[in-house]
């Protein structure tokens, strides 16, 4: 054929446009076209009888691809035509999430490899076969923690369960309680009040001598208050054994949120509870400029992050936070004293691929932000910011891409800012606020 009168594909191209994509063997049983139809989410159509797949010991490769007999490849055809629409979408989105878990890098396909043989070794603390073939797979899904899927954020929908109907308040503390007045006080006041809350948590990482019970307020629920033995900002993390609920409500210390605010914010969670869910927003961008990642807390209508202090999360991140970060990372945090929550937003955000989810427009969050020369206020200081934008590069260089997620959703309560009767409004105190 002249060559004028040939016609050329793009290899790629072919890979990327098609749903199907042969796999037969290769000199051996494998071949390389299996990773290269992963990687382009084409249903591999497998022609190698005998070949054991990768990590099959762990991974149903049924729900990522067709299992062919080598020896009757005339039926190959008439096998890919009689699959579903709806079973070609599932396969191919299988195969994305398969790729990006297990195969996308060396890296992976080292820690995959190691975790099996941890499972192996320690089968009475191992991974079931759903935490390793669903979102957010088996890396993320520490068993340490727990062996049941149901104790995760991720597989409620899965399993047909809903998260308990109550929230544990963990309010982070670095100054000395000075009176009944104080802003923390009156942030514990106005969480006790909530019907979900089943307890407040008070994280002392104050310097000064930890105050008598007396001089707490008295609450309806119970308040415990724990003295950080290290004292450091990513201690407030810290998987606490007296955290038995589900949620976990995070809280600076001069958060300003009503009660109305509080059971809002988690009636939404309760939908979303693999998500950070919370009120004081802030988004990321890339400056072409410096050729780097950028932080802003400006108004715009997106957002990437909701900061941890006053926002609602499932406790299983306070878990994956204190085992799954590298402790070069929490040391800088440490050091900074600052940052934390933007790492829990990167960590949320690489387990889940969503972003945060913000809640009724709300620009004051904190007492301290009205008077910004506050000594006690991390806003006063100087290097806060320049700070904040080191981390934003630091975090995203240890995870190798940029995981947050920019979103312009924001949930409100009905009737939310509408022109009707205040009797009306199930929330009426938010928007006073």
């Amino acid at each position: 054929v002249p060559r004028s009168s040939a016609v050329w594909f793009d290899y790629q191209e072919l890979l990327h446009n098609s749903s199907f994509c042969l796999v037969p063997r290769g000199r051996r049983l494998g071949s390389f076209r299996f990773l290269e139809a992963l990687q382009a989410a084409c249903i591999p159509v497998i022609l190698s009888n005998g070949w054991e797949l990768p990590f099959s010991e762990v991974i149903d490769w049924r729900k990522a691809a067709i299992i062919g007999d080598e020896r009757l490849l005339l039926q190959v055809p008439s096998i890919t035509r009689s699959v579903g629409r709806d079973r070609i979408l599932a396969l191919r989105q299988q195969t994305q999430f398969l790729w990006d878990a297990y195969f996308s890098s060396v890296t992976k396909i080292v820690l995959t490899t190691l975790e099996i043989i941890h499972d192996r070794v320690d089968s009475h603390v191992s991974r079931n076969r759903l935490l390793w073939n669903s979102l957010p797979g088996g890396l993320y899904a520490l068993p340490q923690y727990s062996t049941d899927p149901a104790q995760f954020p991720f597989y409620y929908a899965i399993l047909g369960k809903s998260p308990s109907q109550q929230f544990t308040a963990v309010i982070h503390t670095v100054t000395p309680l000075q009176s009944q007045i104080s802003p923390v006080v009156k942030l514990i006041i106005a969480v006790a009040k909530s019907k979900f809350c089943a307890q407040i948590v008070v994280l002392w990482n104050c310097d000064k001598p930890l105050p008598p019970r007396n001089k707490w307020p008295s609450t309806s629920v119970p308040l415990t208050v724990i003295e950080g033995q290290t004292k450091m900002m990513s201690s407030r993390f810290s998987p606490h054994d007296v955290i038995l609920t589900d949620a976990i409500l995070s809280l600076d210390e001069d958060s300003v949120l009503s009660t109305n605010e509080v059971d809002f914010a988690f009636l939404v969670w309760q939908s979303f509870p693999e998500r950070i869910v919370g009120y004081p927003a802030r988004s990321h961008y890339w400056d072409s400029l410096r050729s780097r990642w950028g932080y802003t807390s400006k108004w715009t209508n997106d957002y990437s992050m909701v900061l941890t202090g006053a926002a609602f999360y499932h406790r299983y991140y306070h878990y994956l936070f204190t085992h799954y970060v590298p402790a070069s990372l929490l040391t800088m945090v440490d050091h900074m004293a600052n940052c934390e929550d933007i790492l829990m937003n990167f960590l949320v955000s690489a387990v889940t691929k969503q972003p945060p989810i913000k809640v009724t427009q709300k620009k004051q969050y904190k007492e301290t932000m009205m008077s910004q020369g506050s000594k006690s206020s991390r806003w006063a200081d100087p290097d806060h910011f320049a700070q904040r934008q080191t981390c934003m590069n630091a975090f995203s260089h240890w995870l190798g891409f940029m995981p947050l997620v920019h979103s312009q959703m924001r949930l409100d309560p009905v009737l939310f800012r509408d022109q009707v009767s205040i009797l009306r409004k199930k929330y009426r105190d938010i928007e006073k606020l």
